[in-house]
């Protein structure tokens, strides 16, 4: 059985988020919550792309980026 497909999120009036980066200024990646979903995009293209996560998907991400799943080195 294929997945689920993802709605197409309406992220207008969404409160977007960013860690800080070390001198203060707002990180790059954003996330929003909307409709029971997690988007994500990159702030400096507000107009991009937007990733969107169930929050199982969003947990699997943040425990695999913990777990340096993802470092580069």
């Amino acid at each position: 059985m294929p997945p689920a497909r993802k709605p197409k999120l309406d992220t207008t009036g969404a409160e977007w988020l960013s860690a800080k980066q070390e001198d203060g200024s707002p990180g790059d990646v954003q996330i929003a919550f909307v409709d029971g979903y997690i988007a994500m995009r990159d702030g400096r293209f507000p107009d991009g792309p937007v990733l969107v996560f169930t929050p199982a998907e969003w947990q699997a991400f943040v425990l695999g980026a913990q777990d340096g799943e993802f470092d580069l080195t």
